[in-house]
């Protein structure tokens, strides 16, 4: 789907069931490939990010056999892992080639991990300087860049401050302090999304939080897990904010993840003036999950900045998007990091932004975006720059704009929701 031509709509209704989310299935497959014994994942992200991580996995010498939604894995356990004759490809995910920077840098070979042109451009300095300090040696290209060639071996704990917060990188030290001597620290400036803290205690391993500090001890044994993944919470948003924009629009998510690290942005929605309703929450393997509903809203804007920031980056495009639509429009501040995702967001939003006729300034943390504009706003051509999250929020804004909105090199949603544009066309009317 090179390009995506989307034309106005009367409004969304419908029920929709989200493939699983992706943070999630990436810590389940890392550490399920790390257990002893075998695991099978129900609902298991269908993102090209996650088929990634099962790639490097296979090639890691872990077997992964993939029916549909469900995964089987055998653990390799610890020190099962072999040499990779072939660079290990993480394609556009930073989530695999970090999380599995951490667990090559304790074992017993070299291996290189590389990406595609726009993850060879985001910093992996984060990650070398902490794995460095636990006794890795690795090998990284201009200013810290992919692809990064990895020594492993023995490694030892370390407490460690993340200079600005990322469970990425809190994620891929606590993997390599599996495999440390002692007990590895990390302690958050900010919290953030705690699956892999979760996942660690559902596979056997003790990693207990206290405040802003997590602690693992190195060497414990993890166990082969039946586990379930929830809906994606950052899927989720593209749905609730269709309702929102539509008159007479409603949607329900069943079985959606609601873990209270990833619900920041139901939180901003309310305090904007959307109503959304939570039911049939319950938690399976000691994550929460339930029934999302949402309507039509008139939404008055506000402001997001300090850790508000942190814990819904992945959610700012789409609201960023909406801002035009609502009645106060919207001042993001403290989100830099959105510069270093899969494009630069806070240029490649403005960009788009003015091209359906939007008034929007650049910030260098951030954006502000005027609201009051929707009278002003058409459909145009948007090029996302090969960024997902950037495609699929101005699609949903699409259904609003008077005029056929053209999305350029739309297959780029496949990167974490393949079924986006389908399961959008499910819940149209027109």
């Amino acid at each position: 789907m090179p390009i995506a031509r989307i034309t106005p709509a009367r409004r969304v209704r419908g029920e929709l069931q989200l493939p699983g989310d992706k943070s999630i299935s990436h810590r389940y497959a890392i550490l399920a490939a790390l257990a002893e014994g075998p695991s099978e994942i129900s609902n298991y992200s269908t993102a090209d990010d996650c088929a990634r991580t099962l790639a490097c996995l296979e090639r890691l010498g872990v077997k992964c056999r993939r029916e549909g939604h469900r995964v089987h894995l055998t653990g390799a356990g610890l020190v099962g892992f072999r040499k990779p004759w072939r660079k290990l490809d993480a394609g556009n995910s930073g989530t695999t080639m970090r999380l599995l920077a951490g667990v090559l840098a304790g074992q017993p070979f070299a291996a290189t991990l590389t990406g595609d042109p726009s993850l060879r451009r985001r910093p992996m300095r984060r990650i070398i300087e902490p794995l460095t300090r636990m006794g890795a040696r690795i090998t990284a290209q201009g200013d810290g860049l992919a692809p990064l060639e990895i020594h492993g071996g023995p490694l030892r704990a370390i407490d460690y401050t993340l200079p600005v917060p990322s469970a990425q990188v809190k994620s891929c030290i606590l993997l390599a302090g599996l495999f440390a001597d002692g007990v590895t620290s990390v302690t958050e400036p900010v919290r953030t999304r705690d699956h892999l803290e979760l996942a660690l205690a559902q596979f056997g391993a003790e990693a207990p939080r206290a405040e802003r500090a997590i602690r693992l001890a190195g060497r414990q044994r993890l166990t082969g897990q039946r586990l379930g993944v929830p809906g994606d919470i950052s899927s989720a948003v593209f749905f609730l904010a269709a309702a929102m924009l539509l008159p007479d629009s409603q949607v329900t998510l069943h079985h959606v993840g609601l873990n209270p690290t990833r619900t920041a942005v139901l939180d901003c929605l309310a305090a904007q003036g959307a109503c959304i309703r939570l039911t049939d929450v319950a938690e399976e393997n000691r994550e929460l999950a339930g029934t999302v509903t949402a309507g039509s809203a008139a939404l008055q804007g506000g402001a997001v900045s300090g850790p508000a920031a942190a814990r819904m980056i992945d959610e700012l495009p789409m609201l960023a998007v909406l801002a035009p639509f609502t009645a106060g429009g919207l001042e993001i501040h403290d989100a830099g990091e959105l510069r270093l995702k899969e494009s630069d967001r806070i240029a490649t939003l403005a960009d788009n932004l003015r091209r359906i006729g939007a008034e929007v300034q650049e910030l260098s943390d951030g954006l502000r975006i005027p609201g009051g504009q929707a009278s002003r706003l058409r459909g145009a051509e948007i090029d996302p720059q090969g960024d997902h999250r950037i495609a699929m929020a101005f699609s949903v804004a699409a259904l609003a704009l008077p005029g056929e909105t053209a999305i350029l090199g739309a297959e780029c949603a496949a990167v974490s929701f393949p079924e986006f544009f389908p399961l959008l066309d499910a819940v149209t009317q027109r």
